[in-house]
């Protein structure tokens, strides 16, 4: 017989896509949530999925409609919900929209710009932005200084940064102006600054980045700070790129 399965309170709501985490243990901390007419207040409290009906607020747990959307991410936005240092963020883009509870599929460091994902389906959003089964990224880079064919190899052969091996799929030479050019960068996985520390161990600055397609999903030319919800074909094809049944 199989073992039963239990989940963290806290952890169920944040899986059946109602709020983040940290914001179901707030709401169980509140008081707002109970398990089978009993009020829970452990945000770690085991349930057995299926098994015990959960209500918030009086109401019975039903999960919102799955929301899948692109956000052209402009330069300067952090990627989180609260900052403490009370930066804008991602969010300020949704304003006014109505839209449920969303979470970002990976992230965009402040300085960098181009299409960002999110959902509230956490488990399409754990296979995208997963290393290991998440479809390639795709970002073009403007850089310092003209590369050759010499330096393109060298950032596709990878190199050892602070224990960490880092290397780009593929890197290509765009254009070039008289003193700096844009790259095409293809990763296969997406640690943190990627490309920035990888640019940087070979004395390359970063002027911009733009992450410009995930998969087969690309920018196109959705303006700057707007967003739009992906289509079913979109969320399929990104769905099957990242091997998810």
């Amino acid at each position: 017989m199989s073992p039963v399965v239990r989940h963290g309170l806290a952890r169920i709501l944040s899986k059946q896509g109602i709020c983040s985490r940290t914001e179901a243990a707030r709401r169980v901390l509140a008081g707002r949530v109970s398990v089978d007419g009993r009020v829970v207040r452990d945000p770690e409290y085991p349930i057995v999925p299926g098994r015990q009906q959960i209500r918030v607020d009086g109401c019975d747990l039903e999960p919102p409609a799955r929301i899948y959307l692109m956000l052209n991410k402009p330069r300067g936005l952090v990627t989180t919900v609260r900052d403490e240092q009370g930066r804008d963020t991602v969010y300020r883009c949704f304003d006014g929209a109505g839209l449920p509870w969303l979470a970002p599929v990976g992230r965009l460091d402040k300085a960098s710009e181009g299409m960002l994902l999110f959902t509230n389906d956490t488990a399409w959003s754990a296979r995208i932005a997963d290393p290991a089964t998440g479809p390639d990224k795709t970002y073009h880079v403007q850089v310092d200084i003209i590369p050759d064919a010499a330096t393109l190899a060298a950032l596709e052969e990878g190199v050892e940064v602070d224990g960490e091996r880092l290397s780009a799929r593929s890197a290509a030479l765009l254009r070039a102006g008289d003193k700096n050019a844009w790259l095409e960068i293809v990763l296969d996985e997406g640690r943190n600054r990627q490309i920035r520390r990888l640019l940087a161990a070979f004395d390359i600055r970063v002027l911009r980045l733009i992450r410009v397609a995930i998969g087969t999903l690309a920018l196109g030319d959705l303006p700057k700070s707007q967003w739009r919800c992906l289509d079913a074909n979109e969320v399929a094809a990104l769905r099957e790129r990242s091997g998810e049944e």
